[in-house]
């Protein structure tokens, strides 16, 4: 029997493949599209934020790894793309296997801050080192041939990567593993006492996060076609942070909610007003105040209020007077 996580996926994903039927127009199919790649990245920090209560400021290192080395692996060398996209997230896994090994060894705020210098670390690299990444001025690549040159094509391919993610940590949520973590993200000395390696839970889930967020770098590159060292800075870990925040910490969806949130501030009220980030602040803030569980569990629990209420208003549902039969005689 599917789980209700996953029936919610696939309700979803069929609502989700009508969008481009809807769009007006191919900025906001683009828009659509940035929508699903910067939520799976989200979904990769809420991996290790809400599943095992590890916030990363650093995340954005390996979203960069990958994009680097696929646009390295297709300009510079000539390699096929079904050759280069594996490799960029073989290459941003081994990145997350090493950063793991350091930044692991503590816990906390000390964790952040190391996530931190890991990730400065790298784009520094990608900063300074000009021979390779060409600096500040980036790398472009040409456009894409066949599917990938159709901006519906694209966005099927990064909804169809995304909604297998999705549906990767959903049965991950509901395995033992899934649980070892949300049991490490509350009670860690509870479970190192049981028998648990919480190290080895962490440094799984932290692989496993640097590989989902390799793959939305491989994305990242067949939407943008560019990269610079602005995708590893400080600002792209911090909006994904804010995107799980926003959506919903430690839940399957939250963070493609808070992604559309983020995305569309950007995107649509900067067309407006240059005044966006003050809007993005304000709602932030509101977020915090009125839904501190997120914008996706906050809702689910005004509604059950409100239901609720609603019900205690109209009163007990009176029960229908079932006539009484006389005996015969």
């Amino acid at each position: 029997m599917k789980s209700p996580g996953m029936k919610t996926l696939g309700i979803l994903l069929l609502c989700a493949a009508a969008v481009p039927l809807v769009l007006p127009g191919p900025f906001y199919l683009s828009i659509a599209t940035q929508v699903l790649v910067y939520g799976l990245f989200a979904v990769s920090v809420n991996l290790i934020a809400g599943y095992c209560g590890m916030v990363s400021l650093g995340h954005a290192a390996f979203l960069g790894i990958a994009g680097y080395a696929f646009a390295l692996l297709t300009t510079s060398t000539g390699w096929p793309l079904w050759a280069a996209i594996p490799a960029a997230v073989a290459l941003s896994v081994a990145a997350g296997a090493l950063f793991g090994l350091v930044a692991l060894r503590t816990s906390g705020l000390s964790f952040l801050m190391i996530t931190l210098a890991l990730g400065q670390i790298v784009w520094g690299i990608a900063f300074r080192y000009v021979d390779l990444t060409n600096g500040e001025n980036g790398i472009s690549m040409p456009r894409f041939q066949g599917l990938l040159a159709s901006g519906t094509g694209l966005y099927y391919l990064c909804l169809a990567v995304t909604a297998g993610c999705l549906a990767l940590v959903t049965i991950l949520a509901g395995s033992p593993l899934g649980a070892s973590m949300q049991g490490v993200r509350d009670q860690p000395r509870r479970m190192s006492t049981l028998g648990y390696d919480v190290w080895r839970i962490r440094y799984a889930a932290y692989v496993l996060s640097a590989g989902i967020a390799g793959v939305a770098g491989v994305l990242y590159m067949l939407l943008f076609r560019f990269i610079s060292p602005h995708t590893l800075s400080l600002t792209v870990s911090s909006e994904a942070v804010l995107m799980v925040i926003a959506g919903g910490l430690g839940t399957t969806f939250g963070p493609i909610v808070g992604a559309a949130l983020v995305v569309l501030l950007k995107n649509v009220a900067s067309a407006y007003t240059d005044r966006w980030p003050t809007l993005l602040g304000l709602i932030f803030l509101f977020i915090i105040v009125v839904v501190p569980e997120g914008l996706l569990p906050g809702v689910r629990r005004l509604m059950r209020t409100f239901g609720s209420r609603l019900a205690t208003r109209r009163g007990p549902t009176p029960i229908p007077a079932t006539p009484i039969k006389e005996a015969r005689p």
